[in-house]
């Protein structure tokens, strides 16, 4: 295993237990058992299992059944609906090839999610909202059917609406905004700058940051936490993506949260203690668990 491969070590633990918001323990390498150990002995003692396509959402709701501290979110990705929908011929997602199935297809999925949105062990939809990065123009009118679908399932289920925001922040902000978004919405990575964070704050929507708010190029990421009310600021590792500082491009998974968080904390001038004991409120507040 080259030094690249290998995990990190593990963080000093914090000093208030707390909540990554957002992983993929399915995409990690690993047992789900493994990974929450790790977490647990450094205080990160709960976990959202998020979702991105059929098979991800089944499991993550599988999971959730399975483990106390671990709750489940349903989805399609963005960038999943135009694979449903037009085909997948370059077989870039985990399902490999796959031909177009069109709406009637798009509709068969969005059942199946609706169906496990009504868990009780499922607390939100998503990862859903609009991904303008790796989807063309032809993906867009897929990616925005599903975006509201999940919308009215969220509502329909009295479940938390995580959204999946890449280079899109005004459609999906618009989309919200004529859907009328859930009690409880969450933007995952966040990745707005301060003016959004203001405009998310106004309309009570919970900002979740990631990793990457250590990176030396997101001054407007760590501007946008600096405005962010207190008490709509999340923490997640989006893992295996999006690895803190110092270790980026090395394996994540949610026992390096504790390094995020301290981060998070140095740009809010407060301390961590601070800085955990808020995110651990808020997301259960977010999640309502």
């Amino acid at each position: 295993m080259s030094a690249k491969d290998a995990p990190p070590p593990l963080p000093e633990p914090l000093p208030v237990p707390v909540a990554d918001s957002h992983t993929h323990l399915d995409m990690q390498s690993g047992t789900v058992e493994e990974a929450l150990v790790k977490a647990a002995a450094v205080g990160v003692t709960t976990v959202v299992q998020v979702g991105c396509d059929l098979k991800g959402s089944q499991w993550a709701a599988e999971t959730a059944a399975a483990y106390e501290h671990v709750h489940a979110a349903v989805a399609l990705h963005p960038n999943e609906a135009p694979r449903i929908v037009l085909g997948d011929p370059d077989g870039w997602s985990r399902q490999g090839a796959r031909e177009a199935g069109g709406d009637a297809a798009l509709d068969d999925a969005l059942a199946e999610i609706e169906r496990l949105a009504a868990l009780p062990q499922v607390l939100a939809v998503g990862e859903t909202g609009l991904d303008f990065f790796r989807t063309g123009p032809e993906g867009m009118a897929a990616q925005e059917r599903s975006f509201r679908a999940h919308i009215e399932i969220a509502k329909r289920q009295g479940k938390t609406l995580v959204i999946h925001d890449r280079e899109a922040h005004a459609d999906v902000l618009r989309i919200l905004d004529e859907e009328g978004a859930p009690e409880r919405t969450v933007f995952h990575c966040y990745s707005g700058d301060a003016d959004m964070a203001a405009i998310c704050a106004a309309k009570g929507y919970y900002m979740s940051f990631a990793g990457n708010v250590t990176f030396k190029n997101a001054q407007p990421l760590r501007d946008a936490l600096a405005v962010a009310p207190l008490e709509l600021v999340l923490v997640e590792t989006d893992a295996p993506f999006l690895t803190p500082a110092p270790y980026r491009g090395r394996p994540n998974a949610p026992y390096l949260i504790p390094v995020t968080v301290r981060a998070m904390a140095a740009v809010r001038g407060i301390g961590e203690e601070e800085m955990a004991g808020a995110i651990a409120v808020n997301t259960a507040r977010a999640f309502d668990y």
